[in-house]
């Protein structure tokens, strides 16, 4: 059985250590291996006897839907094995969010895989980036280097988050919110 976990964010330096790009830092996380390949750097794993297919979109965030797509085609992997993980500026910094299906809420990346996909059924790993930033300035705090004290606390929510993306795979969605969903 195969799976997609598709961690969003934006590719390049510049993009680095910003909130916007902790999709990338979650699947980063459960491979050493990368290869840059059809619209995204990609690695494989096993899992409890299944298939991992780690992808980091190279379409930038906005265009998450291209690269998401063309993956499930070409692996032929059902939806409901698809994992996207994203930044969340509704959520504190720390927390995680699993769901099955959802609205966009606004993020961008989850509107184009939206419409590329044909709908919001598949379930999203939200990683919370916290909301302190002054109402306009949404894309400049997404887009910020991560605080201090963030930066300290950051590979703990990095590792409970790829544990998660992990747990969906082998033990399914509902286990696994259940566990994780704090």
């Amino acid at each position: 059985m195969k799976f997609l976990i598709a961690g969003l964010g934006n590719p390049g330096p510049k993009y680095e250590d910003t909130r916007h790009n902790v999709g990338f830092r979650v699947v980063e996380q459960l491979a050493d291996e990368w290869k840059s390949e059809t619209h995204g750097d990609l690695a494989r794993i096993k899992h409890r006897g299944k298939q991992l297919i780690l992808l980091k979109p190279n379409t930038y965030m906005n265009l998450s839907g291209k690269a998401v797509r063309y993956w499930l085609q070409a692996e032929n992997i059902p939806k409901e094995n698809l994992l996207v993980v994203m930044d969340d500026l509704h959520l504190d910094f720390g927390r995680l969010r699993l769901r099955g299906k959802g609205s966009d809420a606004g993020h961008n990346g989850l509107k184009d895989i939206d419409r590329l996909t044909g709908g919001n059924n598949y379930a999203r790993l939200r990683v919370g980036i916290g909301k302190d930033f002054h109402p306009g300035q949404q894309a400049d705090y997404v887009l910020s280097k991560w605080t201090r004290e963030e930066r300290e606390e950051l590979p703990a929510l990095l590792k409970d988050a790829s544990e998660a993306c992990l747990s969906f795979c082998a033990h399914g969605l509902g286990n696994t919110m259940t566990a994780f969903n704090r």
